[in-house]
């Protein structure tokens, strides 16, 4: 008996690893991907590269709704109908949010360096912060601001480094802070949209992927990437479009893992994993593109990792508190 549960607790143990592996391998590999298309490319259309990709992902969740009715052993999607009033009014709102943070990821990354992409977007913790606030009228401790204040301190830091090096884009820095601001507002306005789904995660990726395809069209018409597509030279190109496909799957498939991880293990290990994942991706962007980087530069990187994994930790004590105390006032 207690070799079977050994057995079954290293099984665990490797599932898990198995899992995070996974998180970091495509949620790395996104990035540089979409780096790859969005800048290292003559092709100018960051809402094209969006589109095509959310494009992708509605058409995968398409195929595994119809596969659900045709095999619900094997694959359990909820079916849906995105064109119904109803979750027009209830999910649009969201899906303009999760538009605008795609769009603004995409236009950060294409200006900025993947060794700055993390610091470029670490604010999104200081707006929750502010929103949860604001909107939810929820306050945040002493320590958290701490935290969030370190974050903040890392941010400037980082941004004076970039540009004493010269390679600060002043362009890609607001468009980091606007995708960190639409971040923020994507999750605390989906806890509602959730509620009216079922808390059906993957029915909410079909719809906003959905209607983010239908708004990506006019953004790209209106950033003028009609006539950019036209004149691209590699459109017809197989590696061109091997490349988008790649970058497509990515996304649809870093939901999977990240679903996984939360699943596993817990909302805080999936943040202390992207933060160690961040700080790998950091230094394997700079190792990639031969970049030297000082010694400040790298202690803002530090201290916006540190910041983010104490207040993921802080908050997670917080919450365990809040739990224990009720189920006290319960029993009493």
């Amino acid at each position: 008996m207690p070799t079977s549960k050994n057995e079954n607790l290293v099984s665990k143990y490797i599932q898990i690893f198995l899992i995070i592996c996974g998180y970091w391998t495509v949620s790395i590999l996104t990035v540089f991907v979409n780096k790859r298309l969005l800048s290292e490319t003559n092709l100018n259309a960051p809402m094209s590269v969006a589109l095509f990709q959310t494009f992708i992902t509605a058409l995968i969740c398409f195929i595994l709704i119809q596969l659900s009715s045709f095999f619900p052993r094997y694959c359990k999607f909820t079916p849906g109908n995105p064109f119904e009033a109803g979750v027009i009014k209830d999910v649009v709102p969201v899906s303009l949010l999760f538009t605008a943070m795609i769009a603004t990821n995409n236009l950060c990354l294409k200006y900025v360096s993947v060794a700055f992409y993390y610091v470029g977007r670490s604010l999104t913790t200081i707006f929750n912060v502010i929103f949860s606030y604001l909107i939810l009228s929820e306050k945040t401790s002493c320590r958290s601001l701490c935290c969030c204040f370190m974050i903040i301190f890392g941010f400037y830091l980082g941004v004076d480094q970039e540009n004493l090096a010269g390679s600060l884009s002043v362009n890609g820095t607001i468009f980091g802070v606007t995708s960190s601001l639409s971040l923020a507002l994507y999750s605390i306005f989906i806890k509602r949209v959730l509620a009216t789904i079922n808390q059906d995660i993957w029915l909410l990726t079909y719809y906003n992927n959905i209607y983010s395809t239908i708004l990506f069209i006019p953004l790209m018409i209106l950033n003028g990437e009609i006539v950019t597509l036209w004149e691209y030279d590699d459109l017809v190109e197989l590696k061109f479009w091997l490349l988008m496909t790649v970058g497509a799957l990515c996304g649809f498939t870093i939901g999977i893992f990240t679903s996984l991880q939360i699943k596993y293990t817990s909302a805080l290990t999936h943040n202390i994993s992207g933060t160690a994942k961040a700080c790998v991706q950091t230094i394997l962007a700079t190792y990639w593109y031969q970049e030297t980087k000082s010694f400040l530069w790298w202690t803002s990187n530090g201290i916006v990792l540190i910041g983010s994994a104490g207040y993921a930790r802080v908050k997670q004590l917080e919450m365990e508190r809040k739990y224990k105390s009720a189920n006290v006032y319960q029993k009493v």
